[in-house]
This record gives structure tokens, C-alpha cells and sequence, in this order.
């Protein structure tokens, strides 16, 4: 049987299903936590499924798009398609148990406990209809009739005895009660039960040793056993009705592998069948005798089954069971299966957490989610690369992207449970400490282990660095302190004290705490009793508190819980206590400054201050509470966890909360940092409207509806009505904004991508280089791309370029102005000015929008206004106005006069808002979407004009509206993120009807005359006729969506994020997020590539032997051939699930040059090596030297052999003849390979045989050069060179690479550049032997090449710069274009091109007058200092 394993490392991976006949999917790799999104209330985020000792339910909804499952006390929608995700809170324990109605609009969900309580939820609308206890124990088991009308439930009387319980709900829906129908108690065993779908009053129930039928009549619940006969013996699992059959017929299944055919009809057994697994090679099927398939859950469609089983196989049966159509494996045992209504999706939970499942028609295997299979003990949080880490019971440490949640690293202890986990404030490391004692550091930068620290014998209670980073701290539960020092990135230990933590105060994984100015260390000990305050650079005793004395009045002695500095202007120390209090203490003296008593019922596990001091978090008794630090304000109380909360904290920006315990909470905190707060009345009036609003529908313990106070005057009309002033210029109105800084669950709001580099703009010069093309579309922009077909202006942009180009020819202008990544385009409808958006750069307080004239491709203005990115433009229909729209966390919608592009006025909207147009019919009149609502805007020259919001048709439910366009007369349409496009009258300002357009979000919508095209994420574009739209606009909210047809449809290779098309809508281009721009032809129904690229990093660029192409690779696993005269794709190679790590072309031969010789060489991932044939465009030879990861390759002069160096430093010499491996170089073994470069000599050159030099450069610094003649088997080291290095870098996130490469003018000769002791290229002489010329550099380099033709050096920074360095030291000349760090660059063979990379973005550049023979005739150099451990060989 063949598997296919995927290693999973993102929060959603798909997998192909080989083969439909015995083949299967086997799911590997790290557990993931799922990301899932609140849209109304406090709560935005929950990361966790329910920890395996329970059984996960999943059901899906009727409309096959969305999957409803528990985590713990919360009840989460998904869409599988979008992403979105949607609450059900009100439950206080874990939910035990769901069932739908038959078409998905009740929904009934059980909470565990004693007694067990029952909530029925209207579905759509997401509001809770009914709650009723059920008294009944641990109810394990609901299901509901397909009318909805009658719920069942199974558990446990308070004598342990099973318990079945009917209510009727057929009132539910109209505000009745619930009753009672009938109950009944028996002795045997119920593992399911469920309710006919043919009568409401006949219920089938499997268990341990029996199946049995049900009935209730006149008021009594009745059962009688089927006899089984042999089978009576069996433990039944699961069972199923046939769907659509009206004959009375069920299947059961156990965990022997029989499935049981039980005719209700006849009250007796119809057939038994035995499933086995695969056979074993070489046995019959029917001869083989080992033990069938222990069945967990089997579902049922009117044309196959599905079983969930033990092995953690899915298998897809026929409803003969004969044989085994598909079959997905999983890493654990396979907990449930479900089919979706329209039988092509099967949906399965496995006992390890994961929730998956598979596509039958494409074969794919879709993992929605997985997490940590056990609670989670501890966390730490860092800004600067806003990671997360988490440690838990399941012997695993993770590290997320607070922006994505995606997991970013794992670490696996097997023996050994971390509780305790810090990241260092400063670099990427990140210490934990285990149950054993154990404290080691891990650097996040190259995913190792740097130093285990044993000074602890028992399980870390406390792990914290200074805020400063030059210290950690450690304590375990012996009460041992240990201080670090971290001025290195090894850490050492400075000083370890024992018994000086208390022993008795519980474990916890926030024992330790440091002041924010890093000169204070506290903590709970030597007692409980007692709180110690030390000097945190020494251990030195400042201070202790007994806390038991402070309260004169208590007859019990008061302990210390947790400890907490203030931030340093205050001074003060917070202490949870024992009975329940708040001690707030002066951290130097000690003195009691005040207390707050009681905090929660229980003792509080944690509590954390915010950083501007304003905010205070406590957990307890499995809520959360916020407090104002001066607490003089109530507490805010936050349901959700349903077990005791082990830690919570403030995320560095104070713009979230996270909690962990049974699962990772990730809220939104609304109140915003002091320094951009609004006053601290309406901060908390706004909070406690968002809580409350949540709180109404929960019991009576935990409401907050009884202490909220009222809105702020005014707050209803800042949140439904908003002005738009004209008459005063630059005019800004302000008002709350409710969800700050919350991403919102749209793919058309623009998110940009991480960069770690910082741009420095280049002094101006006359330019040697000069920009020629960009290789690339950026498909992370939104509308990012125009075109007029009238005037033919055609632009779009890639990183902060942006390209203008010219169809018929392929000629490219390059715009440059912008310093980051350009968002969104706009141009005006006479296609003369053209509008760019970008985030601001280094020192600018505002994002830049650039204005151009098309003419001449001159920036005629640039304006400022938002503060973060700009999400959208459009031109009004006269072109008098543009409407800049910002993006969710700046919130604001600004109008500027473009004649002069003065801001005439900006309004401050209270959530995010993803899409603008002005009306075509009048300069006044625009429309705005955004979170479930359309805003209707009219502009007034006197005066202003309240804005219209429009809630989107309640039978959406809550939605985003995520794209609009006008279309013709009065009409304008509306995509939402779930499909679905409404059409509005703008002249009442209503929506009159919607249809079904896609099943996934819709962002594009572009409109022209009676048709209208659409654009989503499931990379469909469709061509729809809606000329009947606008009689059916007559008909108000009565019409129909039946006369709207689709008419063509086309899928592309990424999701839609920009489009434009002629007035007929015939032709046209769409962008993808896949980096791609398409011509579309629906008359021919065609799709033509325009423009393509990287999605992801390019890793690496050359050029060919004559410079007709160049060549690329990418983290995505292509290799891709482009023309250089051009500039279109020629040819590409994909290997799936690797990634491309680097490229070399077959040198030019001695012999006549033809098409059949020219190949290129490629290194991959999996330490592999794939050699291409251009001109036959296929691969012809794979060679697998490498156990690791390749970093760098590269032919022999002669082309006969290839370099490859691996991560490991191992370099690999190899025969692209033969296939062999003929030598392997372990010099550098240990530190990765950067560079390897070939170069000719004279044979006997340097006093040894071989007409070949080449170089090998690692990480390390250190650059081997060999002598090598590979036809006689000789490769002799010929230098070896060791660079120096600072110990501790200082303001760099990561070490720049070291670069060598051999001087193309200068025999002899090499250059490096890399980390050392300054910034500066070094040319060291083989010769002489030491370094004969030194060229300061402004920044350390990330990439280098040395023009073969002229003295020219091309570098390129981390600053995102390229300077082009004439050699000797003379004047340079740095160029601007790059959006991120210039990781590549290379010169052709003639020197006359460079071609440069910044992430996705390849540039080519050209010489702009070629350097005549005076530039090679130049001084010689001078001598230089010798490198260190110059010449020695490495040991």
C-alpha cells in the first residue's frame, strides 16, 4: 500500500490522494493549534481543539460550506472554504454533546456537569433560543428529529445508571417552552443513539453487547432488543441511517470490524459483514484471519459509507462493504466520520485533536486545524517579531505568528514536560525549563539547541530575562534561584542560591518577575508568607514583606499567590494573596500602599499590569478580569475557559490579551495605549458595551448586565451615523473605533507583508545602472493593477515599483517613489493621473500616496494622512475628487480635491471598511462596504449630510461585505465572504435582492452595462447576465435571482485580487495572489499568462552562457527560464512539496555552442540535485548526494562536473555524466555552505597541478580555495582563510551571510565580504597571502558580485540598497527599487546586465554606457593588514 507523508508545518496543508483503490493519506509532522475568529463581542480569537480526553463532534452544516465542533465551552463555526469563523458562547463547562435539525437552523448543545444543561441555538442567527437542565448526569449523547421538533438525549442518573431522555422542541422556534415527552432508565450499555429520519417517535441506540430500538407512545419510552444471535457479544459504536431510503434500515458498528444491517421494519438483523484491513501480500482476502477493523464512527450516504477506525484510517466503502474505494491515514486513531449532505466532502476528528477532511472528487485531503493534545502550562510573548511560545502536557514547545498563528518551530522533548518558557526581549531565542530541572535556550535564527543548564534537580517554577536581556532568571521547586548572564548568545551561569523561593507556594509558570527597568527581581520566598525583593544583576537581598502580618484583623495567615511589578514611575509591587486580595506594596520600602479585596471566589493564578500602567488582568475561578489599576472602576468579568486559567498577559502592543489553560485565548482589548487613548470614560464605556453584549445571554453567576453602566452620551449615534463635512477645509471629525487594530476575516483587506529591513533612501548621482525590467507581480497588493482600454495605459506593481508597460511591445517604465510596498493603484477615468499607495517608511508619521502624470510618468504630488496602509482609491466620475480609504487599524475615509490634492475632509468610521466607488451618475454620491453593512455617502458643498449605513438582508447572517461596483442606472452590487452577491437600489438606498455566486469570498466585482464579473478565493472568475436585474428591481424585496445566469466561468491559479475589462466586458486582466496577471477572452473562453512570477523568496538568479536568458528558482519549488529580450516565461520546472535552495547554468563548452547543451542544475530541500535540458524541457538527471538541505552549487569550468554544498557545510562533487558521487569535502563540516564558485588557472599555477580553481565559503566565516583536475582525480587545498568576528553583534537581528567570490580582473585574487570587524570587502592575494586592498562599505553586505568585463563590484544591503562599487576605492553609487533586502545579485558573463532579488522581485538592470579599456587600467592597491588564522588549515 502506498502512503503519501506530508509534514505539515502551517496551520492548513493539503495532500493529494494518489490513487482511489487502496492508497492512502498519511497526515505527519507537528501538532498545529487552529486559528478561529469572533465578528461581534470581546472575544476575536480561540487557538486550541479540545484536548483528547474528550471525544471531538463535528457536524456539518446543510449547506455542505461550513463545519460546527466544540472547543471546550465555546461551540465554533468554520468555513472551510474562507476561513471564517463564528461563536456560540454562553456555556460555563465543556460542551459534551451536538445535534443539528435537518436543515441546520436549531442546533442543540450539552454541557458536562452535574447536573448537565441544554442550550438550543437558533443557527443563523446565532442567538440562544432555549436553556433548560436536564437532570440527567455527564450527558453524553443528543439527537435531534429532522423536523427539529423532538431532541434525545443519553446519560447518566445520579446513581450511574443510563438514563434516556425525549424532549419535545417543537415550540422552540416561537418562544415556548421545552417539555419533557418521555424518559425512561435501563441497565445496558448506549454508546449512540439516534432519532429516525423518517419518524420523530422511533429511535435506534448501539452499545456494549445490544442494539436496541425505541419508541414513544402515549407518553412512554419503550425499547426492544434486536436479537444478535453469535453477535451478541460485540462492543457496537456507532451507528447510521441509509440516507434518502424510506425502507426502516440502520447500520451498526463495533469495534471487531463487523457492521451490522438491522431492518427496524422486522425488528431483527438483515446482514453482517466483516471488515478487514488490507490484505497482506501473498494471503487471499478470504484466507486471512487476523482481527478485522475496530469501527470508532461510520456515516452513511444514499451511494457509499465512510468509517472512522482505531488504525486512524478514513475508508470509503460501497454500501456492500465489498471493497475499500479510498482510505486517508492519519497519526491516531480515527474518532468520527461524516458525511456532508451533498456526499462529496467526508469530514473525520481524530483522538489526537486534528479535524480534517476529504475531498472525493479532487482527492485532496484538507486539514482544517490541529493543536497541542493536552493543556497548555505556560506562554511567553515578544514584540519585535510578535512571536508567541507555548509549552504543554504534551511534551511539546511551540512557536507561533501572532499575525497568521501559524506554527513556526517546534521543539519535542520526549522524556521530559517543559512547564516554564521565556523568549530573550532582544534576540531570537528562547529559553524553557522542564519537569526534570532542566533549563536550555534555543536560537529561534537557526532553529537549535545552544546551551542546557542544570543547576535545578525539580520542575522549573519560574523562567524570566530582563527586559534589558543581559540577565535570566530560574527557579524550580526545591527553591533554588539561578542568575544568567546573556551578553553572549550562549548564556553562563552567574550565581545560583538555594532554598530562597518557596517550596509550598505551588508550581505556576510566572514564579519570577522583573521590573521593567531590569534592576529588581522578585518573587514569593522563602515562605509562602513571605515576598523577597533582590537586586536582579547580583541576587542581593533589598527587601522582604511578610505578608500574613499585613492584615491585623484576619484570623487565618494570608499567603502570597503571584507577584507583579508596576510599570517603574510607580514603583509599586502587586501581590495576589490567598484570601482572595490585591496587595498593592512600594517596591522599595515595602509599605502597604492599598488592597482590593475579594478578587475572584478562588485564588488568583495570575494577574499582569499593561504596560502604560493603566490596566490590570487577574484569572480566577476560570474567567478573567480587567480592572483599572487605580482601581477605582469595577472589574470587567470575561467567560470562556472551561478550566482554571494558568496564565494571562497583555501582548506587547496592549493591543490583545492572552490566557491559556484548557485552550490559547487570543482577545481583543479595546481600550487603546495611553499615549492614542480616548478619555478613560468612554475607554471603559466602550469595553463594557462590547462585553455586555456577549454577557446577556449567560447565567446569572457570570453576567455583567447588572453592573454595566451606561453608553457614553452619544455612543449610538458614533456608531451608526457619520458626517462628512465639506464646508471647512481640512476638516476631521473623530469617533470611536470599536475593533482597533483586529484584522478583519476579509482576503480583500491588504496585509503587508513582513519585512525585517529598514529602507535608507540613496543620495542622487548621475546612474551608471539603469533600471531595464522587474520579473514579477505582487499578488499580495489589492487592486494593484490598471488598465484603460481606451488610452491602453496598462500598470501594475511588484514590491515598490511600479511597472508601466506597454502591451503590443513588452516595453517596461519603472516609476519609482515609493520606499515600501505599494498597496492598492487608482487611475482616473481620462487615464491621465495615476494614484499609489504605500506604508510609510522610516521616519514618516503617515502612510504615502503618491500622485502621477500617465504622460510623462512624473510624481506631480505626494500626500500624507493615514497612518497605517491605505486600503482602497477611487477617482469620482469628473475626476474633481479621489476618496482614499485607510485600512483596519487606521479606520479612516478621507476626500481630496485634485486639482489642488488638498485634504478637504476625513471622517473616522467605527469598524474596519474594505471597498469605495463613487457613483457613476453623480460626483457626489459614493458608496463604502465593510463588517455586515453598506454606507451610503453624500457629499455637500454648505453644510454636511449624515451618511446612510444599509445593514446587509438578515438572511446572511453575520457577514462581511467585502467588495462593491455600480452598475447600470440605480444599481449597485456587493460581494460578501461567504458567497453570496446582494444588489442595491442606491435610490432607496435598500437591498432588493441576492443570489448565490461562489462558494467561497467574493473581492473582485466589476460591472459593465447587463454584465458583471466576480472574482473570489477559490481563484474563480465568473462572467454573469443580470440585464434582468433591473426590472426585478421593481419587484423590491420580492425578486428572484433566477433570471441572473452564468454565463462562462474560468479558474486561475490564485485567488482574485484585482481585475479591469474593456465596456463590453469581453477581454480584460485579473491579478492573482499567485503572483500572475491574466488576459481573459470570454468570447473565446480563454486565459492567456501576461505577466507571471515568484509568489514566494527567489533564492537564487543567473544569467546564460550568451545572455539570451536568465534563470530563477524559488522557495515554491520552481525553476523557471525566462527571455531576456522579452522578459516572458520561456519554461518551467515545479517539484511539489520542496523548495528550490539554489541554481547554476552549464558554462559554455569548448565546443561549438548548441541548443542541446545548454542545462541548468538545481539543489533542493531534501538534498536533492535536479539537472534540466532546456531545449527538451525535461529533467534528466536526479542525484541525491545530500541528506540535508542544498545552499550552493555550481558547475566546473568545463561544465563535466557539480559543486554542491549542503546545510550540514558538506560539499559534494558529482558527475552529471554518470549520476556518481565521486568525492565529499567535510572541511567546513558544521556551519552551512554559502558560496562555491569555479574559475580557470594556468595548470601548474601556484605550484599545483589542475587547470581549475575553486572556492567553498560556510557561515562560519572561513573560505577554502581549492586546485582541482577532476579527470585525474585530484582536488588539493590551497588556502584556507578564517575572518574575525565581534563576539556579541549588536542592532542585528541575524549574522549577514559570508560572501567570497574570485576577482575577475585581478588573477589570483578573491574578495569576501561578511560579518567581521568592520563593514568593509577585503581582496586577499593567493599570492602574497595576505590582504592587499581593503573598500569600506556603509552597511554590512547580504549579497555580492564582481562584473566579469569591468572593475565594478555589486553589492547589495539589508537596507535595501544595491551599490555599484567601481574598484579600486572610489566614489560609489547606491540605487533605490527594492522593497526588501537585495539578498542577490549577479552580473552577466559580459558584465553589461545585472540581474538583482529582492524577496519575490527580480530586477534586471543594464550598464548605461559600457566601460571602455581606461576602466580596467587602474592604480594597483595597497597592502593590508593579514586576516586572522590566515593560511592554517581548519582542525
Amino acid at each position: 500500500m502506498l502512503k503519501l507523508e506530508l509534514l505539515c508545518r502551517s496551520l492548513e496543508r493539503k495532500g493529494c490522494v494518489l490513487d482511489c483503490f487502496h492508497e492512502a493519506l498519511c497526515l505527519a509532522g507537528a501538532q498545529l493549534a487552529v486559528c478561529v475568529r469572533v465578528k461581534k463581542g470581546h472575544l476575536w480569537r480561540i487557538c486550541s481543539l479540545l484536548i483528547p480526553v474528550l471525544v471531538l463532534q463535528v457536524l456539518w452544516t446543510r449547506n455542505n460550506a461550513a463545519v460546527v465542533y466544540p472547543c471546550h465551552a465555546v461551540i465554533v463555526t468554520l468555513q472551510i472554504q474562507t476561513g471564517e469563523q463564528r461563536f456560540f458562547t454562553g456555556h460555563t463547562d465543556k460542551v459534551s454533546a451536538l445535534a443539528f435539525n435537518g436543515n441546520s437552523t436549531l442546533l442543540a448543545s450539552a454541557q458536562a456537569g452535574s447536573p448537565s444543561v441544554v442550550r438550543l441555538w437558533d443557527f443563523p442567527t446565532g442567538s440562544c433560543l432555549s436553556v433548560f437542565k436536564t437532570h440527567v448526569h455527564s450527558l453524553s449523547s443528543l439527537s435531534f428529529s429532522y423536523s427539529g421538533a423532538v431532541l434525545c438525549g443519553v446519560g447518566k442518573d445520579g446513581h450511574g445508571k443510563t438514563m434516556v431522555v425525549v424532549w419535545n422542541t417543537a415550540q422552540v422556534t416561537r418562544g415556548g417552552e421545552v417539555a419533557v415527552l418521555a424518559k425512561a432508565h435501563t441497565d445496558v450499555d448506549i454508546q449512540a443513539l439516534k432519532i429516525a429520519f423518517f419518524d420523530d417517535t422511533r429511535m435506534v441506540s448501539c452499545g456494549r453487547d445490544n442494539v436496541r430500538l425505541w419508541r414513544v407512545r402515549s407518553g412512554a419510552l419503550r425499547s426492544c432488543p434486536i436479537n444478535l444471535g453469535e453477535y451478541h457479544s460485540l462492543e457496537f459504536t456507532d451507528l447510521a441511517f441509509e440516507e434518502g431510503h424510506t425502507a426502516e434500515r440502520d447500520f451498526v458498528c463495533s469495534k471487531s470490524g463487523h457492521v451490522l444491517e438491522v431492518d427496524y421494519k422486522n425488528v431483527c438483523m438483515k446482514s453482517v459483514r466483516r471488515l478487514l484491513p488490507a490484505q497482506p501480500q501473498g494471503l487471499s482476502f478470504f484466507g486471512f484471519s487476523g482481527p478485522g477493523i475496530a469501527i470508532n464512527s461510520i456515516s452513511i450516504s444514499s451511494t457509499f459509507c465512510a468509517t472512522g477506525s482505531e488504525d486512524g484510517y478514513l475508508r470509503l466503502w460501497p454500501l456492500d462493504f465489498s471493497a475499500v474505494v479510498l482510505e486517508a491515514e492519519h497519526e491516531a486513531p480515527v474518532s468520527s466520520a461524516c458525511i456532508s449532505p451533498d456526499s462529496h466532502k467526508v469530514l473525520c476528528t481524530t483522538t489526537a485533536g486534528n479535524l480534517g477532511y476529504l475531498d472525493i472528487q479532487s482527492r485532496d485531503y484538507n486539514t482544517l486545524m490541529r493543536s497541542h493534545e493536552d493543556s497548555v502550562l505556560a506562554f511567553s510573548v515578544e514584540g519585535i517579531w510578535k512571536q508567541m511560545a507555548t509549552v504543554s502536557q504534551d511534551n511539546t514547545i511551540r512557536v507561533w505568528d501572532l499575525v497568521s498563528m501559524q506554527q513556526l518551530y517546534d521543539f519535542t522533548a520526549a522524556d521530559e514536560m517543559p512547564c516554564a518558557v521565556a523568549f530573550h526581549p532582544t534576540q531570537q531565542i528562547l529559553a524553557c525549563g522542564f519537569d526534570s530541572g532542566m533549563v536550555r535556550t534555543f536560537s529561534l535564527a537557526a532553529s537549535d539547541l545552544l546551551v542546557e543548564h542544570k543547576q535545578h534537580r525539580t520542575a522549573i517554577t519560574g523562567l524570566a530575562f530582563s527586559p534589558d536581556g543581559n540577565f535570566m532568571f530560574s527557579s524550580c521547586l526545591q527553591g533554588t534561584l539561578a542568575l544568567y548572564s546573556c551578553m553572549v548568545q550562549k548564556s553562563h551561569v552567574l550565581r545560583v542560591l538555594g532554598n530562597v523561593v518557596a517550596r509550598d507556594a505551588g508550581s505556576g509558570p510566572d514564579a519570577l518577575v522583573v521590573s521593567g527597568d531590569s534592576r529588581l527581581l522578585a518573587f514569593v520566598g522563602p515562605s509562602k508568607y513571605v515576598v523577597t525583593v533582590m537586586e536582579a544583576c547580583s541576587l542581593d537581598e533589598l527587601l522582604r514583606v511578610d505578608i500574613s502580618i499585613l492584615d491585623l484583623n484576619s484570623t487565618a495567615l494570608d499567603s502570597a499567590v503571584k507577584v507583579c511589578f508596576a510599570p517603574v514611575p510607580q514603583g509599586e509591587l502587586l501581590v495576589s494573596t490567598s484570601s482572595n486580595k490585591i496587595l498593592v506594596l512600594a517596591a522599595k520600602t515595602g509599605r502597604l500602599v492599598r488592597e482590593v479585596s475579594p478578587v475572584h471566589k478562588l485564588s488568583c493564578s495570575s494577574l499582569a499590569l499593561s504596560k502604560d500602567g493603566r490596566y490590570l488582568l487577574t484569572a480566577g475561578d476560570k474567567v478573567i478580569k480587567v480592572w483599572d489599576y487605580q482601581m477605582h472602576a469595577f472589574s470587567q468579568v470575561y467567560i470562556g475557559h472551561s478550566e482554571p486559567v494558568r496564565q494571562v498577559a497583555f501582548t506587547p502592543d496592549q493591543r490583545h490579551v492572552i490566557s491559556v489553560g484548557d485552550a490559547i485565548f487570543l482577545w481583543d482589548f479595546l481600550a487603546l495605549p495611553a499615549e492614542r487613548s480616548l478619555p478613560a470614560s468612554l475607554i471603559f464605556a466602550m469595553c463594557v458595551y462590547a462585553c455586555t453584549y456577549v454577557a446577556s445571554e449567560e447565567t446569572a453567576s457570570h453576567s455583567l448586565a447588572a453592573a454595566a453602566p451606561k453608553l457614553f452620551p452619544g455612543a449610538e449615534s458614533h456608531r451608526y451615523s457619520f458626517l462628512l463635512c465639506m464646508a471647512e477645509p481640512r476638516k476631521e471629525t473623530q469617533s470611536p473605533k470599536s475593533q482597533c487594530s483586529v484584522r478583519p476575516d476579509s482576503y480583500r483587506h491588504f496585509n503587508p507583508r513582513f519585512k525585517a529591513s529598514v529602507f535608507l533612501c540613496p543620495p542622487a548621482g548621475s546612474e551608471v545602472l539603469k533600471l531595464k525590467a522587474v520579473i514579477g507581480y505582487n499578488g499580495n497588493g489589492r487592486g494593484n493593477m490598471v488598465w484603460n482600454p481606451d488610452t491602453g495605459f496598462f500598470a501594475y506593481t511588484c514590491g515598490c515599483v511600479i511597472v508601466v508597460e506597454d502591451l503590443h511591445s513588452g516595453s517596461q517604465n519603472h516609476w519609482l517613489g515609493h520606499a515600501e510596498e505599494i498597496s492598492t493603484l487608482a487611475v482616473s477615468h481620462d487615464a491621465q493621473v495615476l494614484a499609489s499607495a504605500s506604508g510609510k517608511k522610516n521616519g514618516d508619521s503617515c502612510c504615502q500616496i503618491c500622485i502621477w502624470n500617465v504622460q510623462d510618468g512624473v510624481c506631480t504630488a505626494s500626500v500624507f494622512h493615514h497612518k497605517t496602509q491605505v486600503q482602497a482609491m477611487a477617482f469620482s466620475q469628473d475626476d474633481r475628487f479621489l476618496v482614499t480609504l485607510g485600512d483596519y487599524s487606521d479606520q479612516t475615509i478621507a476626500l481630496w480635491n485634485t486639482y489642488t490634492y488638498e485634504l478637504m475632509s476625513s471622517t473616522c468610521i467605527s469598524e474596519p471598511v474594505h471597498d469605495v466607488a463613487f457613483s457613476p451618475l453623480s460626483h457626489r454620491e459614493l458608496a463604502c462596504v465593510g463588517k455586515g453593512v453598506m454606507m451610503f455617502w453624500l457629499l455637500e458643498q454648505q453644510g454636511s449630510d449624515q451618511v446612510h449605513r444599509a445593514p446587509a438582508p438578515d438572511m446572511l447572517g453575520l457577514v462581511e461585505l467585502t467588495s462593491l461596483c455600480y452598475g447600470a442606472d440605480t444599481l449597485l452590487y456587493s460581494g460578501t465572504n461567504s458567497g453570496q452577491i446582494c444588489v442595491w437600489d442606491t435610490e432607496t438606498n435598500c437591498c432588493f435582492m441576492m443570489w448565490e455566486a461562489d462558494e467561497g469570498e467574493i473581492g473582485v466585482l466589476v460591472c459593465r452595462r447587463n454584465r458583471l464579473v466576480s472574482g473570489s478565493n477559490t481563484k474563480r472568475i465568473r462572467l454573469w447576465a443580470v440585464a434582468a436585474v433591473q426590472e426585478l428591481r421593481l419587484k423590491g424585496p420580492d425578486a428572484r435571482s433566477s433570471s441572473v445566469l452564468l454565463e462562462y466561468e474560468i479558474t486561475l491559479d490564485g485567488t482574485i485580487v484585482s481585475a479591469a475589462f474593456d465596456d463590453s466586458l469581453e477581454m480584460g486582466i485579473v491579478g492573482t495572489t499567485a503572483g500572475t496577471l491574466w488576459y481573459i477572452n470570454w468570447t473565446e473562453s480563454t486565459s492567456i499568462r501576461l505577466i507571471s512570477g515568484h509568489k514566494n523568496k527567489v533564492t537564487e538568479v543567473c544569467f546564460s552562457p550568451d545572455e539570451t536568458h536568465c534563470a530563477t528558482c524559488g522557495e515554491d519549488g520552481s525553476v523557471r527560464i525566462w527571455s531576456l529580450d522579452s522578459m516572458e516565461l520561456v519554461v518551467q520546472f515545479q517539484v511539489l512539496n520542496q523548495s528550490c535552495q539554489c541554481l547554476a547554468w552549464k558554462p559554455r563548452p569548448i565546443v561549438v555552442w548548441g541548443a542541446e547543451s545548454q542545462h541548468v542544475v538545481a539543489g533542493y530541500s531534501d538534498g536533492t540535485i535536479r539537472v534540466f535540458s532546456i531545449s527538451r524541457t525535461e529533467m534528466e538527471l536526479k542525484m541525491h548526494p545530500h541528506a540535508v538541505a542544498l545552499t550552493a552549487i555550481a558547475y566546473s569550468t568545463d561544465g563535466e562536473m557539480i559543486l554542491s554544498g549542503g546545510k550540514d557545510g558538506l560539499v559534494a562533487v558529482s558527475s552529471p555524466r554518470t549520476g556518481m558521487t565521486i568525492r565529499i569535502l567535510a572541511d567546513h563540516k558544521g556551519s552551512p555552505i554559502t558560496v562555491l564558485q569555479c574559475t580557470r588557472k594556468q595548470y601548474r599555477d601556484f605550484g599545483v597541478e589542475g587547470g581549475e580553481l575553486w572556492l567553498a565559503t560556510s557561515s562560519d566565516r572561513r573560505v577554502s580555495v581549492w586546485a582541482s583536475d577532476w579527470l585525474k582525480d585530484k582536488c588539493e587545498l590551497l588556502d584556507w582563510l578564517s575572518f574575525p568576528a565581534p563576539t556579541g553583534p549588536k542592532g542585528l537581528s541575524s549574522l549577514p551571510p559570508s560572501l567570497a567570490a574570485f576577482c575577475p580582473w585581478e588573477h589570483g585574487t578573491l574578495v569576501y565580504i561578511g560579518f567581521g570587524m568592520q563593514k568593509e570587502a577585503l581582496f586577499y592575494s593567493l599570492r602574497k597571502k595576505q590582504v592587499v586592498e581593503k573598500i569600506s562599505l556603509p552597511y554590512f553586505a547580504t549579497s555580492l558580485s564582481l562584473s566579469p568585463a569591468a572593475r565594478f563590484m555589486a553589492v547589495g544591503f539589508d537596507e535595501r540598497l544595491l551599490r555599484l562599487q567601481h574598484c579600486p576605492a572610489s566614489d560609489a553609487q547606491d540605487y533605490a527599487g527594492h522593497d526588501d533586502t537585495v539578498h542577490l545579485c549577479r552580473f552577466s558573463p559580459s558584465g553589461r546586465r545585472l540581474l538583482t532579488a529582492s524577496h519575490s522581485a527580480v530586477l534586471v538592470w543594464e550598464l548605461a554606457s559600457p566601460p571602455g579599456p581606461a576602466a580596467l587600467l587602474q592604480p594597483g592597491r595597497k597592502a593590508g593588514a593579514r586576516p586572522q588564522l590566515l593560511g592554517e588549515a581548519p582542525a
